[in-house]
């Protein structure tokens, strides 16, 4: 894990080489980046169930034009059988690495800065330091002259979408609902 400065100079927040003004950020706080294991799994299951049908497909084709053919089919229907299940056994393959890269990736803790915009810039590092981190940059908002400088770790994950952001929101019923419940 790589560390970056995180620098509060001049009502800016630099996090490394990014800089957000204090003025813009909304929310400060820290969570656990959970990777999407179980949606992974579901993928994985569908994925392969589109394969299966994909394999009776090609099975199906094959007899139906082993039945209609006149002639000893040969060479070519045997090529497109096996073209048919090694392109079916190469999605497979693909699948379970891919849903294996979200079940064996680990879970982070991490600061998170929210700014009024769609940009939020994530560390990771000591749970501690980071919880003393949000009240330091919490209190940098409402001072115009603080200054902080301290070493956190760059947050390095491979694909964002493979993890949860932010809270889990729970609507029961009704429309125009209003409040959340934060799990």
């Amino acid at each position: 894990m790589g560390h970056l400065p995180l620098v509060i100079s001049k009502r800016l927040l630099w996090v490394g080489r990014a800089a957000y003004p204090l003025e813009n950020i909304v929310r400060v706080y820290t969570f656990v980046l959970r990777p999407r294991r179980a949606e992974a799994v579901r993928k994985f299951l569908k994925r392969v169930a589109v394969l299966l049908l994909a394999t009776l497909g090609v099975l199906f084709f094959v007899f139906l034009a082993d039945a209609f053919s006149r002639e000893d089919p040969g060479a070519f229907f045997g090529f497109l059988l096996q073209l048919g299940f090694m392109s079916i056994v190469g999605a497979l393959i693909w699948s379970a690495v891919d849903m294996l890269l979200v079940v064996t990736a680990s879970s982070h803790y991490v600061l998170a800065i929210e700014t009024n915009g769609q940009s939020t810039a994530m560390v990771s590092g000591d749970p501690r330091h980071l919880d003393g981190l949000v009240a330091q940059i919490a209190t940098a908002i409402d001072e115009p002259d603080a200054h902080l400088k301290v070493v956190v770790g760059a947050l390095s994950i491979s694909n964002p979408s493979n993890y949860y952001f932010g809270d889990a929101v729970n609507i029961y019923g009704g429309t125009g609902n209003t409040g959340k419940v934060v799990s």
